[in-house]
């Protein structure tokens, strides 16, 4: 049976990544402003990958550690595995790739991630790696249209920053204004909405669920401005989720305390074959 210690952890090109994501990721869907990619790979066979890049809204998250400048952070914005790897394979991984990080581009002092505790799980790995939790907050950002299709953060940005997951959520309001009035609607399209008003009237309603926001701190004297939720919370609010199910009780790798310490410009590439074994 195969050991995690054998896994190999190196830097693969994004067209390899993108393809590994939309087939394992839960959603099906790859972050377009991924910069950074790691895959897990088993016997020379990629099982898993790690990808990385600046925050869609960078500003907001800057303010999350003291004295970050605009290039010393990165989000882990995607996680998919198969079900291949042995136990414990993910956080060994992530810790490998965080090594890789701190000896590759020494620049990047922390990163951020967030665990989708509405569709997927609250954030069991990145407990295990040694992430910090600083965020449990009510889902807005995932909604679900009356098709059934799932968008995600639609109000968050005007129209002319939009990708095409927006457009296609755009245009499904549209399509539901063409039927049901007699305005025309063209205008949805050129302007968008900052808020979810439009998708509201038209039937779109939000998950039900959480999300979680996860730190590593990279730099240990980095200093956060916001307050460590202990891992303790995630049930007392109701947020707890393992592979899109709420169990009355999910057994976890992370102690439930935690201990207080523990992108526009893009990362310096690291040489794809430069890799190090779990």
């Amino acid at each position: 049976m195969a050991s995690a210690k054998e896994i190999k952890v190196k830097v693969i090109p994004s067209k390899i990544a993108n393809a590994f994501i939309k087939r394992w990721h839960y959603s099906g869907k790859v972050v377009q402003n991924s910069q950074l990619h790691f895959g897990a790979f088993l016997n020379d066979t990629l099982h898993g990958v790690m990808s990385f890049g600046p925050s869609l809204d960078k500003r907001k998250i800057l303010g999350l550690v003291e004295g970050t400048k605009w290039n010393e952070f990165l989000e882990l914005n995607r996680l998919a595995f198969d079900n291949i790897l042995p136990r414990n394979s993910e956080s060994r991984c992530i810790s490998i790739a965080i090594r890789l990080l701190k000896k590759n581009a020494p620049h990047i002092k922390w990163i951020v991630s967030f665990a989708d505790g509405t569709q997927c799980g609250d954030g069991t790995i990145y407990r295990a790696s040694g992430f910090i939790l600083t965020g449990i907050k009510k889902n807005n950002q995932i909604w679900e249209a009356p098709s059934g299709r799932i968008f995600q953060s639609l109000g968050a940005r005007g129209v002319s920053n939009c990708n095409l997951e927006k457009a296609a959520a755009l245009k499904e309001v549209y399509d539901f204004r063409s039927r049901t009035t007699k305005t025309k609607t063209n205008h949805i399209l050129e302007t968008g909405a900052s808020s979810m008003k439009i998708y509201k009237e038209a039937g779109w309603k939000p998950k039900d669920g959480f999300q979680l926001r996860y730190i590593y701190l990279i730099d240990r004297s980095c200093k956060l401005n916001v307050p460590i939720i202990p891992f303790s919370e995630i049930e007392k609010r109701g947020a707890k989720m393992y592979l899109g199910k709420r169990p009355a009780s999910i057994d976890s790798d992370a102690a439930v305390y935690q201990i207080d310490k523990g992108g526009a410009s893009p990362t310096a590439g690291l040489k794809v074959s430069e890799s190090v074994n779990a």
